[in-house]
């Protein structure tokens, strides 16, 4: 008995990925936590950063990632014969540093070299951004590649 089978049996049918679902819970998720963080805390800049840089940030990351890995709903051969947690690891450090590096863009030299101010909300952008994006890196590939692995059997 195939494992599909098996899992609808037991009420588990394998869900397709879909992927604005996987965008609004990439959303969701580290805004109203950063921002139930901050609002317990004390914190109104962590608060306003919740929606906007850490939970916009999160979205953008899991659309285009989602999109690439899924392209038309054909998986890349290599991403499904690397092994889940490395294809998971390896797309959360590779995201998460190209972010580092816009963050610092953003954070130091922008304010130093154009006519951009140098403002609070800058400096939160060198942890925010790689945060919010290896999270959501990380979290899409694997919610991606388990139901890719399901699909296939």
């Amino acid at each position: 008995m195939s494992h599909t089978r098996k899992t609808a049996k037991r009420g588990f049918a394998a869900r397709p990925f879909t992927l604005w679902k996987e965008v609004a819970v990439a959303y969701l998720s580290p805004a109203l936590t950063a921002g139930l963080g901050g609002l317990l805390s004390g914190q109104p800049e962590l608060t306003m950063a919740a929606f906007t840089s850490i939970g916009a940030t999160s979205a953008m990351v899991a659309a285009v990632i989602g999109a690439w890995l899924h392209r038309r709903g054909r998986p890349r051969r290599w991403t499904t014969s690397v092994p889940r947690p490395v294809l998971t690891v390896g797309f959360g450090v590779v995201a998460a540093v190209i972010a580092g590096v816009a963050g610092w863009f953003a954070s130091s030299w922008l304010p130093s070299h154009t006519s951009v101010p140098d403002a609070w909300w800058l400096k939160r952008l060198q942890i925010d951004l790689p945060l919010s994006v290896g999270l959501a890196a990380t979290i899409v590939t694997w919610r991606w590649r388990s139901k890719t692995s399901r699909q296939q059997r």
